[in-house]
């Protein structure tokens, strides 16, 4: 019986990764937008082996929250009605925060710190506003730009962490009904605007 080597080393190497990506979501939960050194000393790794995975922060932050580096979430072929394309990208980011949920809350509260680090949000980019704003391309030119940007902030403002927590911690609803909440708001928005054109 032969070892096979490469598959050994093949694991290990998996198990490198997502020894440093652990670390690094560890790290982001606790408030810290950590380098990849900081990942290297929490997983025990050492810093030049991290450095052959994540040549930089933000390539550690890309692997550590995947959703934060797309361009998109339409589907290659997304439809031109602008509320089923709102629905395609809020219901994707809704599974984001509630998949990263214990970070996202950290992020949220370092943000209303009196002098947040921008810097150290690393979930706190501005990333949904992009997401939305390319769902609601098909009313672009309909729109005065004051309008629609009023619609993407609302969305937004609808469906993310901060509207979670409120519908689950004050409202008491269940994170299934708050995420149902937060689509049918959205989608009334788009409605709401639609019929002001």
């Amino acid at each position: 019986m032969t070892l096979n080597l490469e598959s050994g080393r093949s694991q290990q190497k998996r198990r490198t990764r997502d020894a440093l990506i652990a670390a690094a979501r560890d790290l982001i939960a606790k408030g810290a937008s950590p380098t990849v050194e900081d990942a290297a000393l929490a997983a025990g790794i050492s810093r030049t082996t991290a450095y052959r995975y994540f040549e930089n922060q933000a390539a550690l932050l890309g692997a550590a929250h995947p959703e934060t580096v797309r361009e998109s979430f339409l589907p290659a072929h997304p439809p031109s009605d602008p509320v089923a394309r709102v629905e395609i990208v809020v219901r994707e980011i809704l599974r984001v925060i509630l998949a990263t949920e214990g970070q996202q809350r950290t992020m949220l509260r370092l943000s209303l710190e009196a002098e947040p680090d921008r810097a150290r949000l690393a979930l706190r980019q501005g990333r949904a506003i992009k997401w939305i704003e390319e769902a609601l391309e098909p009313l672009r030119a309909r729109m005065s730009k004051a309008a629609h940007r009023r619609l993407v902030l609302a969305i937004r403002s609808a469906t993310g962490i901060e509207a979670l927590v409120w519908l689950v911690d004050v409202a008491g609803l269940s994170r299934d009904e708050a995420v149902r909440t937060m689509r049918w708001s959205a989608g009334a928005l788009v409605r709401a605007a639609i019929a002001e054109l």
